[in-house]
């Protein structure tokens, strides 16, 4: 056979059995051509890869796989607003209260009055969206001095779905205890605040008093819970939108998380 023909035999099997060098090999990844777009289609691409980002830093904010943070980020500021002020945050909440409702029908009281569940209170029973509405909705560094002017105004709405569990806790048996990171110098207004949007009757509202200050949240909690056990008190339950309202010392059988992407307290 003649070598002009075997090189026409080559080429003519050549699509079936590609060619290799020292710079190519059959595992070379494949460059994909997008297809041409407009401004209008770009722009769509671009949201949606924003979008698909933001809600991987939610996800890894609300399973605590991303702290300390500060502030939300600034490409993911619209992204949170749009979630806090639509469906989704309120279809987490709900989630979140049927499951823990679930599990309070579940428990078997003593009947001796010690079973407790333990509710946090900015966030977890009452929001304060309308704070932060003109706060870019934690895309902004926190300012304590307004927040507490917020809070003097005694008018954060409750969070229904917290409520709806907190009332059938309660006519379970439960003993509900509050625990907050606010100032004991805020007592009288959160209990009128609670009170006007339909929480009450708790066995406990605790507050940070001043020998709290300059704990963590965390630290500050656990003592408190730690405290509750001393006493007697069995936590069968824990609510709250932060970590360090679920994490520590003397912690729940059971803890449930409600969103929130605007804050992360230590």
């Amino acid at each position: 056979m003649s070598f002009s023909k075997i090189i026409l035999i080559l080429l003519s099997i050549s699509p079936f059995f590609p060619c290799f060098s020292h710079e190519e090999s059959f595992f070379d990844p494949v460059i994909v051509q997008l297809p041409e777009m407009n401004g209008a289609q770009m722009k769509k691409w671009d949201l949606d890869d924003v979008n698909l980002e933001c809600t991987s830093w939610r996800v890894a904010v609300e399973a605590n796989n991303l702290n300390p943070w500060k502030i939300v980020p600034d490409e993911c500021g619209d992204y949170v607003q749009e979630y806090m002020t639509g469906k989704g945050y309120g279809i987490d909440l709900q989630r979140v209260c049927n499951e823990a409702a679930i599990y309070a029908r579940s428990v078997t009281l003593s009947g001796d009055g010690k079973d407790a569940w333990v509710f946090d209170v900015d966030e977890t029973l009452i929001s304060n969206l309308p704070y932060y509405d003109h706060h870019s909705y934690g895309s902004e560094i926190f300012d304590s001095t307004s927040f507490d002017e917020w809070i003097e105004t005694g008018m954060a709405p409750a969070i229904e779905p917290s409520l709806k569990l907190y009332e059938e806790v309660l006519n379970l048996g439960f003993k509900v205890i509050l625990m907050t990171g606010r100032s004991e110098r805020h007592r009288s207004i959160t209990v009128d605040n609670l009170s006007r949007v339909g929480f009450h009757d708790w066995d406990k509202l605790i507050l940070r008093s001043s020998e709290d200050h300059g704990k963590t949240a965390a630290k500050y909690k656990s003592d408190k819970r730690d405290e509750l056990v001393r006493e007697g008190y069995r936590i069968m339950g824990n609510s709250g939108d932060q970590w360090s309202d679920l994490l520590g010392s003397s912690v729940s059988e059971r803890s449930f998380k409600l969103s929130n992407p605007m804050y992360y307290i230590p």
